[in-house]
């Protein structure tokens, strides 16, 4: 799945593929937003962590990742 998030202040957002659940995600950004956690955490598809405080959330842009495609076939 892919993961877009805005971080407040900054002019690019972050975008990562994780293989978490859209429910897992969702209630990783519903605890940091509550103040239950200070900080999001997601782990992405290569192992890599990303952390970002709670308080510079922008947006979190939930989506389903297109496949990708190989080759020069014609469509």
């Amino acid at each position: 799945m892919e993961v877009k998030i805005g971080v407040l202040h900054t002019p690019r957002e972050i975008v990562l593929e994780t293989g978490q659940s859209a429910e897992a995600v969702e209630q990783a950004v519903a605890e940091a937003l509550t103040g239950k956690a200070p900080l999001l955490s997601l782990v992405d598809e290569h192992g890599r962590k990303v952390l970002v405080p709670a308080d510079r959330l922008a947006y979190v842009e939930l989506g389903e990742a297109a496949p990708r495609k190989v080759g020069f076939g014609a469509l």
